[in-house]
């Protein structure tokens, strides 16, 4: 299998990697292994490592499976609270566009 390369912009992998020390900290205060949280969230403890180093290689809903089985959030952890936050969202969405136009803009500096 060919391992994939992710570039992140340097914020985007800070934010990961904070998320995942939040990940590590819930871990460490639960007294749970990365094993023990490995098979809770279901997958393997190689997985757990790359989590726990905030890999971009591994797939985002890992990450918040294993944030919720720790107790750390991003949101809320209000059910009725993300409900509603989602239907607004869903209401700002259908505000806008369907699609994006293409409108002549100046160059994106994507050089890190």
């Amino acid at each position: 299998m060919k391992t994939r390369h992710v570039t992140l912009s340097p914020q985007a992998s800070l934010s990961l990697r904070l998320f995942a020390g939040l990940i590590e900290e819930g871990r460490l205060r639960k007294g749970w292994t990365r094993d023990e949280l490995a098979e809770r969230v279901g997958v393997g403890v190689v997985t757990m490592r790359q989590v726990a180093k905030g890999s971009p290689r591994v797939a985002i809903g890992t990450y918040f499976e294993a944030a919720a089985l720790v107790g750390a959030s991003l949101f809320t952890d209000d059910p009725g609270t993300l409900k509603r936050e989602h239907a607004t969202q869903l209401e700002r969405l259908a505000l806008l566009p369907k699609r994006a136009r293409g409108q002549p803009q100046e160059p994106i500096d994507d050089d890190f």
